[in-house]
């Protein structure tokens, strides 16, 4: 897993509230659990005006000139500004997947759906949760300025603005940790491999039938 420990981008706003999984990767898409090549079609109800089909070449496909991703402004954009709820219906971790694959490393909203916040972690994504007046501020100074960036520093757990201002937030420490280092769940369990290993030896003594 990609480590995160400071971005520096371009604000991508998505002014809608509850923006479910399938908005954000429609279900024909989930055949493979590779985890790369989403990025082409997140969000792609939305961004494209045909329906996409898997494994289509997406170069051709005639896009949504209003849509936020489509704009040349927002090329490159590496943080998501988000409304309340967002990830919210199914349990599919092909949403991050493709988020990620985009290029989305951060995820701003004043809430997110518990099993999507969850996802996030464990897929190199860091959602923050802000109040909403202060979203709502950001949405403010986002939309009517081109080129307009954040700076999140994970370390610090803090948001620089382009004024020179700074935003708190929170996170839970162990999730801190874990995406400081890259560190998913499974490499998390790996860095206790000598301790299985350890306690497979003394179970195979004390209980040398099991394993015949």
């Amino acid at each position: 897993m990609k480590k995160f420990i400071k971005e520096k981008g371009i604000v991508i706003p998505l002014d809608r509230a509850n923006v479910d999984t399938d908005y954000i990767i429609p279900k024909q898409f989930l055949k493979s659990i590779k985890r790369t090549g989403f990025g082409k079609n997140l969000f792609d109800e939305a961004r494209y005006l045909d329906k996409g089909l898997p494994d289509q070449d997406c170069s051709s496909r005639p896009i949504n000139p209003d849509f936020v991703l489509n704009q040349a402004r927002y090329a490159g954009g590496s943080i998501l500004l988000a409304r309340e709820n967002f990830g919210c219906g199914s349990s599919r971790e092909h949403a991050p997947w493709a988020l990620e694959d985009y290029g989305i490393r951060c995820i701003i909203a004043p809430s997110f759906a518990d099993i999507f916040f969850n996802n996030c972690f464990k897929n190199g994504l860091l959602p923050i949760v802000l109040d909403n007046n202060i979203v709502n501020s950001l949405f403010e100074e986002t939309v009517p300025n081109e080129g307009y960036e954040l700076e999140v520093d994970l370390t610090e757990q803090t948001i620089l603005k382009a004024d020179g201002s700074v935003i708190k937030f929170e996170i839970d420490c162990a999730r801190k940790k874990s995406l400081l280092n890259g560190l998913d769940d499974i490499s998390l369990t790996l860095l206790h491999a000598d301790d299985i290993k350890n306690f497979e030896e003394r179970w195979k003594q004390k209980s040398p039938w099991l394993f015949t």
